[in-house]
């Protein structure tokens, strides 16, 4: 009986692991001025697009390995910028995970 209750614990550990996990992969919201910003600066510095080995499809959370290059864009301090797979992404640069995927227009 008592490893019964040790397993139903061990599980609700893990269920409630999991969704943390799901909690912070939440989606940025930035000012549509800035997302404008973003996306007239990887068109004036003609960012090239990246492929990253082993990613099929970019979404939030993905975490960009270190050879990806992030770039700064003036007047949006708090994330950094790539283009992986043809779509610009904002990035963590402290985790290096994406926060948000721009949509093209």
């Amino acid at each position: 009986m008592r490893k019964l209750a040790l397993g139903a614990a061990a599980a609700l550990a893990l269920a409630g692991s999991a969704t943390l996990a799901v909690a912070q992969t939440t989606t940025v919201t930035i000012d549509p001025a800035e997302e404008t910003t973003v996306t007239k600066y990887v068109t004036e510095h003609k960012l090239s697009s990246v492929d990253v080995p082993g990613v099929t499809s970019v979404t939030v959370g993905t975490e960009l390995p270190s050879a990806v290059e992030l770039h700064t864009v003036p007047s949006v301090s708090k994330y950094r910028v790539a283009v992986i797979k043809n779509q610009t992404v904002l990035v963590d640069p402290g985790t290096r995970k994406v926060v948000k995927v721009i949509q093209a227009k």
